[in-house]
């Protein structure tokens, strides 16, 4: 086994840069994505092994997203996040907000 590489491997979609260790193992590549546990490939070269990471991160954040989209719309039908609303409208009535522009500012910060 040779040392372990790393490499940034970007979602397009998501755009977000992740790291990847990759390393030689015998005949084949093998690797994986520390950020997302679920990403681990092996393929017979480099190339075909860095595609696949690719591949198979794009897919496991496009099933996260899909699972936790399904699971807020659920909450919404259920009224499970009705009392953040009921919250949120208290504090707006209540002059207990900021402007978009003031909230930008602050986050700056």
């Amino acid at each position: 086994m040779k040392a372990i590489q790393t490499v940034e491997i970007q979602d397009p979609v998501y755009e977000e840069t992740y790291t990847a260790h990759i390393e030689k193992n015998g005949a084949a590549w093998i690797g994986w994505i520390p950020e997302v546990p679920e990403v681990k490939c092996q393929e017979n070269t480099r190339e075909e092994l860095l595609k696949t990471l690719a591949k198979e991160l794009h897919e496991t954040l496009e099933a996260d997203w899909e699972a936790w989209d399904k699971q807020l719309e659920e909450d919404v039908k259920a009224g499970r996040l009705d009392h953040l609303s009921e919250k949120a409208l208290k504090n707006f009535r209540e002059g207990r907000y900021y402007k978009l522009e003031k909230l930008q500012e602050l986050l700056k910060e």
